[in-house]
């Protein structure tokens, strides 16, 4: 039980810290969970933003599942879930009934100027970060500008240039010795027991 309600207070946290979403929260992942409480390294945090953009559902959400999921099994997931998405669903209820064309007013229209600035800032962070911890080597700069050229030339559905993404990854980059489903970091790394403690 204490383990649930730690993982729901830090969901909670980066639920109430973040806007924008998606790519924006991963400053806010970082500080709770990787340098504030341990739970996971930025090897995993990026491969939890990497399933999450080939799962059906919102990247926050689904990255928030997965981080539940690794610490406290099914239950952890949906925590964590229900502790992302908590103060969103209040402040927009508190919204919804207080505040008529809440979106009209001009002050909030120069606030959401300046948040819209800051969620760029915070996404551009994410980028740099993403960026240090793939390109490693030739091949993967390869890839990521093969990519790139179909989405931003061909225009070309990102469900294709994921799959074909995939199939270079498994095609250039081998499996190391000793990495085994369950260590890697994945969804389901150490959450054979339902725990989840690293």
């Amino acid at each position: 039980m204490k383990e649930c309600l730690s993982v729901l207070r830090a969901f909670i946290v980066i639920g109430a810290s973040v806007f924008g979403g998606g790519y924006a929260m991963m400053p806010a992942l970082e500080r709770e969970l990787i340098k504030k409480r341990g739970w996971v390294n930025m090897d995993e945090l990026l491969d939890y933003f990497t399933i999450a953009q080939i799962t059906p559902g919102i990247i926050a959400v689904n990255v928030a599942t997965f981080v539940g999921y690794k610490r406290k099994g099914i239950a952890g997931g949906i925590i964590a879930t229900i502790g992302l998405i908590l103060p969103g669903v209040c402040l927009m209820l508190l919204i919804s009934l207080f505040i008529r064309r809440f979106a009209e007013y001009p002050a909030v229209r120069r606030a959401f100027t300046g948040i819209r600035i800051a969620v760029g800032a915070l996404v551009l962070d994410t980028a740099l970060k993403l960026f240090r911890g793939v390109f490693k080597n030739y091949k993967a700069v390869i890839i990521c500008a093969a990519a790139f050229a179909l989405s931003a030339v061909l225009s070309l559905s990102p469900v294709y240039i994921i799959l074909g993404a995939g199939m270079a990854g498994f095609l250039f980059f081998p499996a190391r010795p000793g990495k085994t489903a369950g260590k890697g970091g994945g969804p389901h790394a150490d959450a054979k027991d339902g725990e989840g403690r690293p």
